[in-house]
Parts: structure tokens; C-alpha cells; sequence
């Protein structure tokens, strides 16, 4: 198993070899280092946990999760399968770089997607919404009827307005295009949740 965390930097688009253009997504990959390895016997369940980034400041009991690592802006955990088998190779403090990876892997992306805030029900599911005409005044963008009449109250699952984005996005079978070891850099196919500066988990069997 191959994890790293990474940092959205911005889309972009390069040229095969045929001449096609592939869009691709640039994010900072690494370098990572393990702060925790998890075990069965101690933690009930086996990960690898990895900080990310950099902060100035921390609280006194990360500074002790942390001692002799770093400041670390990130902590994330990657959990390990049953089926795979423990591994030598992962001790604290050991670093993950971006090398781990190679042109043509399928990874899987998981990040936040972009917070809209509260929006109405044409912008959040596409609603049409009311006439512009006959007699329609400040209906434009109205939701229309919540419900009938007999259950005398709206029923669970209803599309209304509400909080838009900010959800957990899973991409899968996402393509390495490229691997910039000089820069840590990623180059992704395609278009990946999230806004700049934004963090990415990228996994790969």
C-alpha cells in the first residue's frame, strides 16, 4: 500500500505523445514523515499515521505526540487491511516522499470539496423554478409545494434549501500522468475536489 498527503496547487494541462491534451490537476505531494504506527495489539487496529505541512505553534500534548519530529499543520491516518502484513519498513519518523509513485498508477483521492454556504433549491439541485410571468411576483426561485396534505408535515429526504458543499469527495482510479521528484510535485488526470492550498489523502494499492 502507498499513501501520501498533498496540497491542491492548481489545474493545468500537458500534451501526450500523439498530441492529445490531458487536463491535469498539479498538487504538492510530500515529503511526509510517520508520527504514529498503530498495532492491534496496542491500539486495537493497524494505520500509519503521517504529518504534513508546516505551523509555527502547537498545544502542549501534540508537542509530545510530536517530539523530535516537527510542527506539523496536518495529522492524518491511513489505515492498514487485515490481509495486509506488518511491515518493517514503517517506523516513526521515517519519511514518505513523492518518488514512492510512478507514471500510469491508478490512485485514489480523497479531499473536501468547496464550501457554497446556504443556498436554495435552484443553485443546490437545479430546481427550474416559477414562471417569470402571469401574475409570478418573488416566486422565481421558490422551492413550490414542500409536501401534501394528509401526513401534515415535510417528509424526510425533501430537496430543500440548505448548507452546499463542503462534503468528503472519493475519487477512484484516478491517473499518475506525471511525477515531478525535483518539485514533489503530482500531476493528476482530471479535476480534484477542493480549492487551492487544500488538503489531498492520495492512496494506491
Amino acid at each position: 500500500m502507498k499513501f501520501i498527503l498533498a496540497k491542491k496547487v492548481n489545474m493545468s494541462q500537458i500534451f501526450d505523445e500523439k498530441g492529445n491534451v490531458i487536463p491535469v490537476t498539479i498538487v504538492k505531494a510530500g515529503p511526509v514523515q510517520i508520527t504514529q504506527v498503530k498495532t492491534e495489539e496496542k491500539d486495537g487496529y493497524k494505520a500509519v499515521q503521517v504529518g504534513f505541512g508546516a505551523r509555527n505553534k502547537l498545544k502542549k500534548p501534540l508537542q509530545g505526540h510530536l517530539r523530535g519530529i516537527g510542527n506539523f499543520r496536518w495529522l492524518r491516518e491511513f489505515p492498514l487491511g487485515k490481509k495486509e502484513k506488518e511491515k518493517d519498513e514503517w517506523k516513526r519518523g521515517q519519511k514518505i516522499t513523492v518518488e514512492i509513485f510512478k507514471k500510469g498508477d491508478l490512485v485514489t483521492i480523497e479531499g473536501t470539496s468547496k464550501g457554497k454556504g446556504f443556498q436554495g433549491v435552484v443553485k443546490r439541485y437545479g430546481f427550474k423554478g416559477s414562471s417569470a410571468s402571469h401574475g409570478t411576483k418573488d416566486r422565481l426561485r421558490a422551492p413550490g409545494s414542500i409536501g401534501a396534505t394528509t401526513p401534515q408535515r415535510v417528509i424526510p429526504g425533501r430537496k430543500m434549501a440548505g448548507r452546499m458543499g463542503n462534503d468528503n469527495i472519493t475519487l477512484k482510479k484516478i491517473k499518475v500522468v506525471r511525477v515531478d521528484k525535483e518539485k514533489n510535485q503530482l500531476y493528476l488526470q482530471g479535476a480534484l475536489p477542493g480549492s487551492r492550498n487544500s488538503l489531498l489523502k492520495i492512496i494506491s494499492e
